[in-house]
């Protein structure tokens, strides 16, 4: 993290005896923030702003500060407000754009961060910490969208595999309610051979007792025999004679 130390040039309508008050606080906040006492530096940072005017290394600072007690989206928006405003001062710039780009790495803003590191090289192309930070970032980034894309094709997979399941199990139960149905229809087919026209129960020569057939054969052979005495009781009958005539 960068911490602005410079001097700063107070405005003449700015009351003296407030931009000396306005410095020991800075100063003061400085020696907090070395003791990594963040929250009272920042504290003592804010107490350096006047009314309206508010000093550039107390701000910067400020920031550094917000950014040790990770406070990330308060820290960026300091940042963000320095680099805007640093108008001609491409050193403020560049260091503020650095330390916004941590502030998004951080929140997990990779592609916010880049940016950020990508215009503090446009105002100082030769700080090697901004440029290592933006390929560590753009290499963190790369590897988050392949493990986003993995995620996605797995969720895709999985989602596919579960409609086919979920098809198999809708075709499996259809084939079920199928055969059911024929079972039905046979075993009502069924019950209908054994109707006869009138609705009453058809004969079933397969369930002809034991009785019913003794009784059907005696009676059969009765028959046979009472055929057999009447032909033996019959005279045989030759053919007609033929009539002869003496002339």
């Amino acid at each position: 993290m960068k911490q602005l130390v410079m001097v700063i040039l107070f405005f003449l309508q700015v009351p003296l005896v407030w931009a000396q008050q306005g410095k020991r606080y800075i100063k003061k906040g400085n020696e907090l923030y070395q003791q990594q006492k963040f929250k009272e530096a920042e504290e003592s940072y804010r107490k350096s702003f006047g009314r309206k005017d508010q000093p550039l290394e107390g701000n910067f600072n400020l920031g550094d500060a917000l950014y040790k007690q990770k406070k990330f989206p308060e820290a960026a928006q300091k940042f963000k407000q320095i680099a805007e405003s640093a108008k001609g001062n491409k050193t403020v710039a560049s260091q503020a754009y650095h330390n916004l780009g941590n502030s998004y790495l951080e929140n997990q803003k990779l592609e916010e961060g880049i940016e950020a590191y990508k215009k503090a090289l446009i105002n100082n192309p030769n700080d090697d910490a901004t440029r290592y930070n933006l390929a560590y970032a753009q290499e963190k980034l790369k590897k988050q969208q392949q493990q986003d894309k993995q995620n996605k094709d797995k969720n895709d997979k999985n989602k596919d595999q579960q409609n086919k399941d979920k098809q198999q199990n809708k075709d499996k139960n259809d084939n079920k309610d199928k055969n059911k149905d024929d079972k039905d229809k046979d075993k009502q087919n069924k019950g209908d051979d054994k109707k006869d026209d009138k609705g009453g129960e058809k004969p079933q020569p397969d369930k002809l007792s034991k009785e019913d057939a003794q009784r059907m054969l005696d009676a059969l052979n009765n028959n046979e025999k009472q055929t057999q005495d009447k032909l033996k009781n019959k005279k045989f009958k030759g053919g007609k004679g033929r009539t002869t005539k003496d002339w």
